[in-house]
């Protein structure tokens, strides 16, 4: 292993550095996909065949060369899977997917399909050719699902139920106004760089970032990034991101609970290559009998007066809490009913319930059969402090206590800081 800085770097620096990224809108945008998991995670050792010996380098500068990296033509395979410790297995993908809710527009619509990757374990294929042309596929077993976005077209196809989703870009939107296609959804990341620049963006006075040796990922020479709450009470153990020596392009990306165990969010590539990928890679035609829903034919498909579509609002709309725990919650600040306590990774926001009731019948109360309130007990521990009482429900990652007095505290926070912040808001 090649010896690194590990310099501690500010949020000053770092904001700067992060300010100045040119290519995150072109690696796989919405058009493409509406993309990929809130979390997501990938088995380790990714063609892991020993560690480089690499220049020395710093974590500041390691963050510049991500920032400054311009690659906008790629193609490979990488793999994502996500493991939030859920009580149930897939309860994170019924919940998200909204199953059976997609309003006529087919199993092939963009914005349920993906959000199956927030579960499990899934191999994927992807190909970028600037901010016009782009792939995604999911493969399965005996299926494959495709996303292309070519120009100001988008095409969805699932060839288990052989049905195709079309939707466009408002009229007049050419080559010379690439700049307004539509974009991914904040908050919607697909490939290690978007989970890195969303990493990146967490980073300040809170957090220690250092550079901890090399690897090689796809074949490819890496650094390795080492992101750190410095705090304590953060359910976020660390961030390891690994960088091409090259371009700068991160390669893989690891999200690792503090109380150890395999990875919450891991994503990296398998397969990786540089060249523009072939003009045909993007082109498509409906397989003759297949089921074609056109969006624009849809009863609520015209969206808003900015010409984003009911889709691509829906998926703004469940993405819009970007990953828990790298981003903290100040975007709920100033929300109604919205109060945002302490900082960085261990902030947790304090939701009011109108009506001061809670979300739960209280145990006991007979107002739940024993049998339901037997399961709702198993999904959650009972808790009580100077708040009162209530429940707690955990992941690996976002935590929430339910008051029976009608208050909801959620951060990525253990249990215990979620209950001596309760305490402290008394």
């Amino acid at each position: 292993m090649a010896p690194n800085d590990s310099a501690e770097t500010t949020g000053e620096a770092t904001g700067t550095a992060v300010g100045r990224r040119k290519a995150a809108r072109y690696i796989v945008p919405v058009a493409v996909a509406g993309v990929a998991a809130a979390t997501i995670g990938l088995v380790p050792a990714l063609a892991n065949s020993g560690d480089p010996d690499l220049p020395k380098i710093s974590a500041q500068e390691l963050i510049e060369k991500i920032a400054a990296s311009d690659e906008e033509q790629l193609s490979g395979t990488f793999k994502i899977s996500t493991d939030l410790g859920l009580p149930l297995d897939g309860l994170a993908g019924s919940l998200l997917s909204g199953a059976g809710e997609d309003g006529g527009k087919g199993a092939a619509a963009p914005e349920d399909k993906l959000m199956e990757l927030t579960s499990g374990t899934h191999t994927l294929r992807v190909a970028v050719d600037g901010p016009e042309k782009q792939r995604l596929s999911i493969l399965g077993k005996a299926s494959e699902y495709n996303v292309i976005h070519n120009r100001g077209e988008v095409w969805a196809y699932d060839s288990q139920s052989d049905e195709v989703y079309h939707s466009k870009a408002p009229e007049g939107r050419g080559d010379a106004d690439a700049e307004k296609e539509p974009k991914a959804p904040e908050g919607a990341p697909a490939t290690p760089k978007d989970f890195a620049e969303q990493a990146l963006a967490a980073v300040g006075d809170t957090t220690s970032v250092t550079v901890d040796g090399t690897a090689q990922v796809a074949g490819r020479d890496a650094y390795q990034l080492v992101i750190k709450p410095k705090q304590s009470g953060s359910t976020v153990g660390s961030v390891r991101i690994a960088v091409d020596a090259e371009n700068g392009v991160p390669l893989k990306f690891t999200l690792a609970a503090s109380d150890g165990g395999k990875a919450v969010v891991d994503a990296g590539f398998t397969k990786v290559d540089f060249a523009k990928p072939a003009a045909s890679t993007f082109d498509f035609t409906p397989p003759k009998g297949a089921k074609v829903t056109e969006a624009d034919e849809l009863e609520h498909g015209k969206g808003g007066e900015d010409g984003t579509g009911a889709a691509e609002k829906s998926l703004q709309e469940k993405f819009s809490g970007q990953i828990p725990g790298l981003e903290g919650l100040g975007g709920l600040e100033g929300s109604k009913g919205v109060n945002v306590i302490g900082e960085g990774w261990t902030s947790v926001a304090a939701i009011e319930i109108p009506g001061g009731k809670g979300l739960l019948p209280p145990a006991g109360s007979g107002d739940v059969p024993a049998e339901a309130q037997g399961f709702l007990d198993a999904l959650g521990d009972k808790v009580t402090g100077k708040f009162g009482s209530g429940t707690v429900f955990k992941t690996r990652l976002v935590n929430a206590l339910l008051t029976d007095d009608g208050k909801v505290y959620v951060g990525a926070v253990t249990k215990d800081e979620l209950v001596r912040v309760a305490n402290g808001a008394k």
